[in-house]
């Protein structure tokens, strides 16, 4: 890949994705694998004002290890350094950056059980320092290739050149392929801007979802939520693109308004392993049932993590005609699988969805509907034939999808 074009990515990851601000430091999540595109990275995030960057380097290679040879005691262990480091992020608000490279098959075979229970006691400790960020700093998800990841894709080529495609695939469907990629986002934002403000005119208060797939689900939403997209603001008005790419205008459902069932239909890539072809049906807005033709244990577990995992945090609307979806390719990636067509998301919801968000405490959320949850979890719902119909307060009716795609 022309290290141009990588150096355009990683300025657009720094100055579109966190927009860091002159001053601020700069926390990377990172695979081992991709250090080469993450040096690059840091040193655009240097020019475009970062004080210091840190970057925090991930194997999951080790991760499987240690899932292999270490307790849930030992695996739930959240060190002093590790609380110490959150607490500085939670106090300094740095800008995050994560960048994903793993084998969506890297964790097959690992102890699920274990893994999750450790999940589960390390979330009770580290979510305090993270809901203490949430709305307050700026932070951005990108993807770099691995070798798994990318054979993955396309099993049939010989590593390098898998790993070369999928690049082509990322630079191109996250728009940082042109000549001018700061310069595309900014129209790509104004374009989804637009999408979310007609959206938002009705002041829908239900979704009702169809496909022929058997998908028939009616999803409450909150008065004071709106629907937004691409370019979001903190609390105190710094912007920033959480996701690159990103194709959804979305918005947070009500807690406890969700009736009927829904099928997915796209794989979920979940700690390294793959759920397939599964559903899951809804009472009172609680999932009550759900079933998977590959690991449904592990859907389950999802389920059962807390107690909001069960409720749902998200509603996205994403046409099957979006860049990425027209690829024909299933990056086995949520970050692109989920801007391939429309998706629901279990657990936590968005608080920057509520208007005048800033004003409002984490109870005044929880009474609003808004849900809360150690883990957000998207996956995909947008058949072909999807058809979405909006209903406003009055009881009218507006159709905002036909055959997958808009019709708003």
């Amino acid at each position: 890949m022309k290290r141009s074009l990588l150096k355009n990515y990683a300025k657009l990851i720094a100055r579109v994705g966190g927009n860091i601000r002159q001053g601020q430091e700069v926390f990377i999540t990172a695979e081992i694998e991709s250090r080469d595109f993450i040096l690059m990275l840091a040193e655009e995030c240097y020019g475009a004002g970062a004080s210091n960057v840190f970057v925090d380097w991930k194997s999951q290679k080790s991760d499987k290890l240690a899932a292999r040879f270490e307790n849930v005691r030992s695996l739930s262990c959240v060190e002093g350094w590790e609380e110490a480091k959150l607490a500085y992020q939670a106090e300094t608000l740095p800008v995050t950056i994560k960048i994903l490279s793993a084998d969506p098959d890297g964790m097959k075979g690992a102890d699920r059980e274990k893994l999750t229970l450790a999940q589960m006691a390390r979330s009770a400790i580290t979510k305090p320092y993270t809901d203490k960020m949430t709305g307050r700093h700026q932070w951005c998800v990108a993807a770099v290739p691995s070798v798994g990841w990318a054979k993955k894709v396309f099993p049939e080529e010989r590593a390098s050149a898998a790993v070369e495609k999928l690049w082509q695939l990322i630079l191109k469907t996250s728009r940082a392929d042109g000549k001018d990629p700061l310069t595309d986002w900014m129209w790509h934002n104004r374009d989804l801007k637009e999408r979310c403000d007609a959206l938002n005119a009705y002041r829908f208060v239900s979704l009702e979802y169809k496909s022929a797939n058997g998908t028939n689900l009616k999803v409450g939403l909150i008065g004071q939520a709106k629907f937004i997209a691409g370019k979001k603001n903190t609390a105190d008005g710094k912007y920033f693109n959480p996701n690159i790419p990103t194709e959804e205008c979305f918005t947070t459902p009500k807690k406890g308004e969700a009736e009927g069932i829904v099928y997915a239909v796209k794989p979920l890539s979940y700690g390294g392993e793959l759920i397939e072809n599964f559903w899951i049906r809804f009472e009172k807005g609680k999932a009550v049932a759900c079933g998977a033709e590959k690991n449904a244990e592990l859907l389950e577990s999802i389920l059962a993590m807390d107690e909001g995992a069960s409720y749902l945090g998200e509603c996205a609307l994403v046409p099957a005609d979006s860049p990425i979806n027209k690829t024909g390719i299933l990056f086995y990636n949520t970050l692109f699988d989920e801007n391939a067509c429309c998706h629901l998301a279990l657990g936590r919801g968005y608080t920057n969805t509520i208007e005048n968000f800033a004003r409002y405490t984490k109870s005044e959320f929880a009474e609003m509907g808004v849900n809360d949850s150690s883990v957000h979890v998207d996956f995909m719902i947008g058949a072909d034939d999807l058809e979405i119909t909006g209903v406003t307060e009055s009881g009218a009716r507006v159709r905002i999808f036909k055959d997958g795609n808009w019709a708003l």
